[in-house]
This record gives structure tokens, C-alpha cells and sequence, in this order.
């Protein structure tokens, strides 16, 4: 399995881009493995960019020091989860701590997507989204976001407390396409807009993939968006 990727990162008309992305992927003996994330930041200007920038970094070092691993090692899913779940642990501890010496609460949303051949698994904590984006203009709302009254976080990886993040796996067939992205990327967008321009029976390389990312943000900005705005894309390919 191959996969067309690509990704969006746009600060917009917020002072500081407190958003973090990362997309890796190798491959292996045991075939492709893929991780993606959007983490969108809180908790001050720089702080935020912090919260955000600390775990995408973390993330990247699980990617090599665990997740290959435990694929080298035919490990079971249910081993690669409990695993990413003691780092989300982990980083809440070390925000948590850095938030007490700053004397200020901080965090950061976080949807990783981690694709082993043809097979998906997601985490998620926060308001940013995931979307499952059919070939026939459809999109399937994967993760639920959590909040009260319209904009306040009620789970995150920083200091409100630990909060294991919800988990789903399932199989990415070709020709299917999941998009992560911040509450900016997607707030003046409907879903039906959101599938329509990331038909994957039209991104049949990674320059449109790109452009169609582009051109929502656009979008959006038009529509008077003032927050961060980033997105990762990842289309199975034969």
C-alpha cells in the first residue's frame, strides 16, 4: 500500500501560529507505516506554541523508538496503543509541571493517525478532527470534539488532568482518504465543502492534494477565519 500525502500549516491572522503538524513515514520489511498529527495549542501566545511543539516533537521520537519497533516486532495493535497511551501520560506530567512553574494552565489538542499498510489507528483529544473522505464527495466525521459550551476544551494533553484519548482503528481501503485538521481549517467549512474538494477520485497526485488544502484555507480566510489553520491529508493508493 502507498499513500499520497501532504500537508497545510498557515498561521493566518493570529499573531503566532500555536498549531503543530507532523507526517512521517518509511518503509519497512513489514510493509509502509505512516503517522500523522495536528496538534493546535493553548494557553498564551508563546505557550501554546509550546504545549503543541513539545508534543509533535515526542511524537516523532514514539515513531522511531517504538512504533517501528514494535512493527519489526509483529507486535499486536493493543500493544502500540497502551504504548502511545503511557507517552500521552507522560507529556501531560511534563506540561502539567512546566504550567505549575509558569503558574498558567497550557495545552494542546492531539489527533494522530497511524496507517500500517491498510490498516488505520486514531487517537484524539480536543476540538481539532479527524475525516474519513470517500471518493464520491462524502465525508465521515471520525472523532467527537470535546468541549462545552461551543469553545471551551474539556480534554486535552496539558494541565487539566490526564484523559486517556479516545481510540479507533479500522482498515483505509485505496481510494479513501482521511484528513486531520485544527478547529481553524475546518470552522467555515461545511463537510460536504470539506468532500467535495478533497474528492479522492480527483487528487490523483500530490501537487492537486496540496492545492486542494490550499484552497480551502483560502476559503476560509476569505470567510473571516482569524485562527491558525493547518491539515494533514493521507489518501490510500494501490
Amino acid at each position: 500500500m502507498n499513500y499520497l500525502t501532504s500537508v497545510y500549516w498557515e498561521r493566518g491572522r493570529a499573531a503566532v501560529n500555536q498549531d503543530s503538524v507532523v507526517l512521517l513515514q518509511t518503509l519497512t520489511a513489514r510493509g509502509r507505516v505512516l503517522m500523522a498529527a495536528v496538534c493546535d495549542g493553548m494557553g498564551g501566545l508563546s505557550y501554546g506554541e509550546k504545549a503543541s511543539g513539545y508534543v509533535t516533537q515526542r511524537l516523532q521520537e514514539w515513531f522511531y523508538e517504538s512504533l517501528l519497533g514494535a512493527v519489526r516486532r509483529k507486535k499486536p495493535y493493543w500493544v502500540v496503543r497502551r504504548s502511545l497511551d503511557r507517552l500521552v501520560y507522560h507529556m501531560q506530567e511534563q506540561i502539567a509541571l512546566h504550567s505549575a512553574k509558569a503558574n498558567l494552565r497550557m495545552g494542546t489538542t492531539m489527533t494522530v493517525l497511524v496507517v500500517r499498510e491498510k490498516n488505520y489507528l486514531l487517537w484524539h483529544l480536543g476540538d481539532s478532527r479527524a475525516y474519513l473522505l470517500y471518493g464520491r464527495a462524502r465525508a465521515e466525521r471520525m472523532t467527537e470534539d470535546h468541549v462545552r459550551n461551543g469553545s471551551q476544551l474539556t480534554k486535552c494533553v496539558g494541565s487539566f488532568g490526564f484523559e486517556r484519548p479516545d481510540y479507533r482503528a479500522g482498515v483505509l481501503r485505496a481510494g479513501q482518504g482521511i484528513l486531520l485538521c485544527s478547529d481553524g481549517f475546518r470552522n467555515r467549512m461545511e463537510e460536504t465543502e470539506l468532500a467535495e474538494v478533497l474528492r479522492a477520485d480527483r487528487l490523483c497526485d500530490e501537487a492537486r492534494a496540496a492545492r486542494g488544502l490550499r484552497e480551502i484555507g483560502d476559503a476560509c480566510m476569505r470567510r473571516g477565519e482569524r485562527d491558525n489553520l493547518s491539515a494533514v491529508y493521507v489518501q490510500a493508493r494501490r
